[in-house]
């Protein structure tokens, strides 16, 4: 398993908000994440001020995470930016926001030119899938990604090891 390097970190921290994975969003979820052989995974602890029910983490903050890999799934594993197009989730049993650490996992089941399926799932401390998602993200050729969002390329998110 690798890190993946947040490229942002140095993006004037008052535009970098990124509620997903900004550690400059005081209210964000300040996500990182690892490339774990095929597929992209974080690791997260959930605050009580997310939560719907007493104790279930809330619904939308689920689709966030499963949402927010997708997107850094793109970077990493597609060679580009990425929007999402469509989401489909599935709640499967509740998110206990008491139960410790929370894993998220994101794979790409097919790629073509512009259009990328990806599933992602969001696993208990015990290893039960809580919710899982299907994702269809458009895709940016990769000039334009570099040219318009400052794409840096695969490699960068790896700098360093």
């Amino acid at each position: 398993m690798r890190k993946i390097k947040n490229i942002h970190l140095n993006d004037d921290p008052e535009l970098y908000q990124c509620f997903g994975c900004s550690p400059y969003n005081e209210f964000g979820l300040h996500l990182e994440f690892w490339e774990d052989g095929d597929e992209v995974v974080s690791y997260w602890n959930p605050r009580p001020i997310l939560q719907s029910y007493p104790k279930v983490l809330h619904g939308g903050i689920q689709s966030t995470l499963l949402d927010e890999i997708a997107g850094w799934l793109v970077y990493v594993k597609c060679g580009t930016v990425g929007v999402t197009a469509e989401m489909k989730v599935r709640f499967k049993k509740p998110l206990l926001i008491d139960q410790g650490e929370i894993t998220i996992r994101a794979r790409l089941v097919e790629q073509k030119r512009r259009t990328a399926t990806i599933q992602s799932r969001l696993i208990n401390s015990s290893g039960v899938v809580c919710a899982e998602a299907e994702l269809h993200f458009f895709l940016l050729a990769e000039a334009d990604a570099r040219e318009k969002y400052n794409y840096p390329g695969v490699d960068a998110f790896f700098e360093g090891e």
